[in-house]
């Protein structure tokens, strides 16, 4: 039976308290130790014009005919390590790290190979790793909800080859995407009924869902890097009651509900879907960006 997440996150914003990145780390650690993989079912039905979905899109950065080590940063449960691992075969020596057990336990179920290696690790923190170690690092729509952001791309920059790449997939401009603002804004009147402090206070650096702001941020660790941030539209068509339960787990907002008002979210969100026609089958916009920072082989000379 499903059960509303409590962490130290959410009775920060009970108290009206602006939550510390303590209470982050511990609220992502709950969601994930109670739902690990649910992050992949929608992004991994949403496609892009090509038929590509978001972990295929951000694979794309690698090139097996020139990289040799690539980390997944904030792993999850590896369908990025294993579509990476299909896509370059046993050329290219890949790692994942992810903070959650639970998550890196799923990641070892999809990728048996011992060959893959996992750590579990922060994003803050990368000593697994020695300077220089890595051709390409990937995070798949993780560094959004990241605390202390300079530190983890400082710790990116460490571990990266003096040419290396760095390309992450994060949320991109709700205006780009038809519907995706009603959406969101739906769920979220819903949470802010029991968490009225939601929205005030969101999950990670609000300047990483900034694409100006976040090139600033890039610009400070890669100092000399070229660096580009690509927008796309990945969509899903499926019925109404398929859109709302995939959609709404996207959202971390919607772990945080109580049983009734998550009920009540799922009805709207199914009605919304569906329209005053009442439709069969309708379509879900989801905007990302594709950041990609590409070192000189001379940056650091």
């Amino acid at each position: 039976m499903r059960t509303n997440i409590e962490s130290m996150w959410t009775q920060s914003l009970k108290r009206g308290e602006q939550p510390s990145y303590i209470d982050l780390r511990d609220h992502l650690m709950v969601i994930h130790r109670k739902h690990a993989g649910f992050t992949e079912s929608c992004a991994f039905r949403c496609q892009d014009r090509l038929g590509h979905n978001s972990y295929e899109f951000l694979a794309e950065v690698v090139d097996p005919a020139r990289h040799r080590r690539v980390l997944d940063l904030a792993c999850g449960s590896g369908i990025l390590l294993e579509i990476c691992h299909r896509r370059c075969g046993p050329r290219v020596v890949l790692n994942g790290v992810d903070m959650s057990i639970e998550e890196l336990d799923l990641a070892r179920k999809r990728n048996p190979d011992p060959a893959i290696k996992l750590h579990q690790g922060i994003a803050q923190n990368l000593d697994h790793f020695d300077d220089g170690t890595f051709d390409v690092v990937l995070c798949h729509w993780a560094l959004t909800l990241m605390d202390q952001v300079p530190e983890v791309l400082r710790e990116v920059s460490r571990v990266l080859k003096p040419d290396g790449t760095f390309a992450a997939i994060v949320d991109g401009d709700p205006a780009t995407a038809p519907g995706y603002a009603e959406t969101h804004n739906m769920i979220y009147d819903v949470v802010k009924r029991e968490y009225p402090n939601y929205g005030k206070v969101d999950l990670g650096d609000p300047r990483v869902r900034n694409s100006k702001d976040l090139k600033e941020l890039a610009f400070e660790a890669f100092k000399g890097a070229q660096i580009d941030i690509e927008s796309v539209i990945f969509e899903m068509d499926s019925s109404p009651d398929i859109l709302a339960r995939e959609v709404a787990g996207f959202f971390y907002a919607s772990f945080i509900l109580s049983t009734s008002a998550h009920h009540k979210m799922l009805a709207d969100l199914e009605d919304h879907f569906a329209g005053p026609q009442k439709i069969d089958y309708s379509r879900f916009a989801l905007p990302a960006n594709r950041l990609i920072v590409r070192r000189r082989q001379l940056e650091n000379s």
